[in-house]
């Protein structure tokens, strides 16, 4: 039924899985009856496995209803419900990142450390072997680690990069991926943008800038703005995306290092706080551990 990315994904979630599904085993087998108490001690699982306080006390009251509803008296039968409503929280996406359209223009913000470069470098490499003509543009010039790292990137994808000096106009450099991007007749140019949030207004008029250079140069192309988050920061991730969006529309997530973490969770919280659909998961170190999200698959794994 599930392929191979299943089991790494199985593998990677172990920690989240050790510090949530197990846990909720082991109290729901010693558990005598369904009260108040046991409520509150899965509610704490939830809330320590990174799923945050909202949203853990949202699956709690969905559970109480499907607990209700079903007239479940015995505690061992209550996991199959906590898994129904974890699925039904996250809806059954199944997240791709082929254009729907080319031209595609995909920015690519994160704040530094996060993995932004190596997501674009896996990205563009996923897109070439599904047979698309990819270009990067080296657009986060604030740090020329981020630019050489794009470079070390771009040839290990095979793909071209424009680029240039550190400090440059990041929109400049947008500019003239978009002038190589025609001229080369490339179906999507992947531009890594805004690494940095502590200034917000900056943010803003950077970001600004960079749309209104592809609003008026670009604007055959679909365009996409994706939010690369860190799973390893929990609900500090969840911050951010606000923080972001409060500058930028966000189209999707890229949540990487799952497999390093056990607040997997996140991407419940993501998904129930901020409605912004989680694209892409990063489960290991490889070119290819960049996979799309499958909602259903990730639920299987988790339980």
């Amino acid at each position: 039924m599930f392929g191979e990315f299943f089991n790494k994904l199985k593998e990677g979630l172990t920690k989240t899985k050790d510090n949530f599904t197990d846990k909720v085993s082991d109290i729901l087998g010693t558990a005598i009856k369904i009260d108040d108490d046991l409520y509150e001690e899965l509610e704490e699982i939830l809330i320590t496995a990174d799923i945050g306080v909202d949203t853990s006390l949202y699956i709690i009251d969905k559970l109480k209803e499907k607990i209700n509803e079903k007239k479940i008296k015995d505690p061992n039968e209550i996991k199959p419900c906590l898994k129904e409503v974890i699925v039904d929280l996250l809806g059954d996406s199944k997240e791709s990142i082929k254009p729907e359209k080319t031209p595609k223009i995909m920015l690519v913000i994160g704040v530094n450390g996060v993995g932004k470069t190596t997501s674009i470098g896996k990205v563009a490499y996923k897109l070439k072997d599904d047979g698309y003509k990819v270009l990067l543009a080296a657009a986060d010039t604030f740090r020329a680690a981020a630019i050489d790292q794009l470079e070390v990137w771009s040839k290990r994808a095979a793909v071209d990069l424009v680029k240039h000096q550190e400090g440059s106009d990041p929109a400049a450099v947008v500019y003239d991926g978009i002038q190589a991007a025609k001229a080369r007749k490339v179906d999507v140019l992947i531009c890594d943008t805004a690494g940095r949030l502590h200034n917000k207004k900056n943010l803003m008029n950077e970001l600004g800038k960079i749309n209104k250079v592809i609003d008026r140069e670009f604007k055959e192309s679909e365009k996409e703005t994706l939010l690369v988050l860190d799973a390893t920061t929990g609900q500090n991730a969840v911050e951010q995306a606000k923080q972001f969006m409060e500058v930028c529309d966000l189209n999707g997530i890229i949540l990487t290092k799952l497999d390093g973490t056990a607040k997997g969770g996140v991407i419940i919280s993501i998904k129930h706080q901020l409605n912004v659909p989680v694209k892409l998961i990063g489960i290991g170190e490889g070119v290819d551990d960049l996979q799309e999200f499958n909602a259903k698959e990730f639920v299987e794994a988790l339980f």
